[in-house]
């Protein structure tokens, strides 16, 4: 799969690693998936999680796979076994869960598809450590703890990888970045609903290549 810089994307690589930021997408309008996506990848944004909240989402996800082909599309807000297997099947290419339990767990784990299951306490991320799942979601990250209580996991468990999602916006995000544990973030901050309604999307590639601009490390680039 080509990523926005043209460059090839394999399961290899972890979604972690393909941008700062992943945009958290509600789509209520099937229609506005393609173009919308079309706004993120040209602002240099290629993991796009689209929540299943909606009953777009699904018709989304396909749009997104069959006609962005800088896209790497994913699902959110993930909850049975059976949104895994739709999700799979309409091309999103890695899953992602607000929390887990093993049922989940095993459904992310056989689609063949690499996944974040959400963690929001120390014994959630042991217990994943103890199943083999180093990369997690932490949600709600601000009301979890936000920085303090992610920094303070870094050091008896270096080995989880974190993608902090919730109450995260353009000014708090390079604090989580600065993290050595955080990989990445998530959020919607450079998806404002009027600009969506508005279809106004050279407003949004704007707000998505401010976002591309930062960078582990708390920096931009």
């Amino acid at each position: 799969m080509l990523l926005g810089d043209g460059t090839m994307w394999s399961m290899s690589v972890s979604v972690l690693d393909l941008a700062p930021v992943v945009p958290v997408v509600v789509v209520r309008d099937a229609a506005d998936a393609v173009p919308l996506a079309r706004a993120l990848v040209a602002g240099g944004l290629p993991a796009i999680e689209v929540t299943l909240r909606t009953p777009a989402a699904t018709a989304a996800i396909r749009a997104i796979a069959d006609e962005v082909p800088g896209a790497t599309v994913g699902a959110g807000t993930v909850l049975t076994p059976e949104q895994v297997t739709e999700s799979v099947a309409a091309g999103a290419r890695f899953l992602v869960s607000p929390g887990w339990t093993d049922v989940l767990l095993e459904a992310m784990r056989g689609s063949g598809v690499p996944f974040l299951p959400g963690v929001s306490t120390t014994s959630e991320v042991v217990a994943l450590l103890e199943r083999g799942v180093r990369e997690m979601k932490f949600f709600p990250a601000q009301a979890a703890g936000g920085t303090a209580y992610l920094k303070s996991l870094a050091g008896p468990l270096p080995q989880a990888r974190f993608c902090p999602t919730g109450g995260i916006g353009l000014a708090s995000a390079p604090e989580y970045l600065a993290l050595p544990n955080v990989a990445c973030v998530g959020g919607s901050w450079m998806l404002p609903e009027d600009a969506i309604a508005a279809k106004d999307w050279v407003r949004i590639e704007a707000l998505a290549r401010e976002a591309a601009a930062l960078s582990a490390g708390g920096t931009r680039r």
